[in-house]
């Protein structure tokens, strides 16, 4: 399972930034003012030798009251997840009262907790770090979360920290295809999976949180095995009050993780939430392979089946190369097709490219599009291979791939999955530039280029 790191500290110390930085993304809105952040965030960490749950939560004040309260008692409830805090301080401010309060407060979890100076960019980094020894949560760690100094350090430091991982079987060593069930809550999850399994094998109820863990359910079907991962209900957070049913986000982002292939289900009758796009988007980011389940399609008339195709294509226009099913998990209808989905969706997600069969078509798509110019110079793409599968990722060789426009790299990732016929998976592209062995000796000529030259413009000379 992945690790889970929960960002701490008062309001306005970076929290927010950190998060941003160690996600890669702009979820987390950041500004100079505090109280900003009020519910809890969930992200995976992409920076550091391997992936993990990052939570941004908001800030903590010791005289709370009303919703700055509720806020709290989340911040409580996220530390109790936690395999590792991170208690952010400001290098500017010094330790304050809030500080030491806040540090007594992580000294009785008897969590591992990292003290994180933040805010530290222009000052002497022992200075910095030394006034908040008296903390007594350890060596402090003086980052610039804005500007991204020490942060790849710090966190390498807090994975290598962390435990290696119960003795539980993983992932690869339970049977066939590992398929995430995941979705809002009530949206049929367990039904789907007890129609599948044909019992009743996981509690289905008509209220929403009813699962509160992922479950694996290892089953065959047609000679092939594979692992069911029922997951609890993704909900939006303002609704949710049981502290056991607050981390199914958590669950859920884990079971996508360590699954093969995502089965995102929707509900045909209530639409497509904001909940279902940021659902969607955390799957993107994990390059699963897709199938998407419009449940409870059953009963509705064509004007409302209608209206819920348009909003998929406006509210998930990126998951365009998932396969939809249409189906109604109580009754049985179209469940069926859901394993042909993805079989063919897990086939693609796997399968081997040969280089000259990838090198061919990097070739078609230039001669059809030329990479643009930069600098007056054209990007040159010289050749591809297979980097990785599931996601598949295409790795091409270059001159200045640093420079290539996000609109030219849509084209390519979309001619590449046209052209390899690869519905149900995400398609990555790695650009890779080779050394200029000119870079840097433009104005360092021998003396027989420089007198090559000279001739040249005496000649033009004459020409004239």
């Amino acid at each position: 399972m992945l690790p889970v790191i929960v960002l701490v500290g008062r309001p306005n110390v970076g929290k927010s930034t950190l998060f941003n930085r160690l996600t890669r993304t702009r979820d987390a809105l950041v500004a100079d003012q505090p109280g900003l952040t009020r519910d809890r965030r969930y992200g995976i960490g992409v920076l550091g030798s391997h992936p993990y749950v990052v939570v941004d939560t908001g800030g903590l004040s010791h005289h709370a009251e009303g919703v700055d309260l509720l806020m709290e008692r989340q911040v409580q409830s996220a530390i109790g997840e936690a395999d590792h805090i991170l208690f952010l301080l400001d290098a500017k401010d010094g330790p304050t009262a809030g500080d030491e309060a806040i540090a007594a407060e992580l000294r009785r979890t008897g969590k591992p907790v990292t003290a994180v100076v933040n805010k530290s960019e222009n000052l002497d980094k022992a200075l910095a770090a030394a006034d908040f020894y008296a903390l007594g949560i350890g060596e402090p760690a003086p980052i610039a979360a804005a500007h991204g100094h020490g942060v790849k350090t710090l966190i390498q430091q807090v994975l290598d920290s962390l435990p290696e991982p119960d003795a539980e079987p993983q992932p690869e060593q339970r049977p066939g295809i590992h398929v995430a069930i995941v979705g809002r809550p009530n949206v049929g999850k367990s039904t789907l999976v007890n129609r599948i399994l044909g019992e009743e094998r996981v509690v289905a109820f008509d209220q929403p949180g009813t699962t509160r863990d992922s479950i694996h359910i290892p089953f065959e079907r047609d000679d092939q095995a594979y692992t069911l991962i029922d997951t609890a209900g993704v909900r939006r957070r303002a609704r949710i009050h049981e502290t056991v049913e607050k981390f199914s986000v958590i669950k859920t982002l884990q079971a996508i993780e360590s699954a093969h292939l995502v089965l995102l289900v929707l509900d045909a009758r209530q639409g497509i939430g904001e909940q279902d796009a940021t659902l969607a988007s955390h799957i993107l980011e994990s390059g699963r392979a897709l199938v998407i389940a419009i449940n409870k399609w059953d009963g509705l008339d064509p004007d409302d089946r209608d209206h819920i195709k348009q909003e998929l294509q406006r509210r998930l226009p990126f998951l365009d190369f998932a396969e939809k099913r249409f189906i109604s998990a109580l009754h049985g209808s179209g469940v069926g097709e859901l394993f042909s989905a993805i079989g063919h969706a897990y086939r693609n997600a796997t399968r081997g490219f040969s280089t000259p069969e990838l090198n061919r078509i990097l070739q078609a798509l230039t001669q059809e599009h030329q990479p643009p110019l930069v600098k007056g110079r054209r990007i040159k793409l010289r050749y591809a291979h297979q980097g990785g599968r599931n996601p598949p990722l295409i790795v091409i060789h270059g001159n200045q791939t640093d420079a290539m426009p996000e609109t030219y790299r849509r084209y390519l990732i979309n001619r590449f999955r046209t052209a390899l016929d690869l519905s149900g998976t995400p398609l990555r592209l790695e650009f890779r530039s080779g050394e200029n062995p000119y870079a840097g000796k433009r104005n360092e000529l021998t003396p027989r280029q420089i007198q090559k030259r000279q001739r040249l413009k005496s000649f033009v000379k004459r020409k004239k």
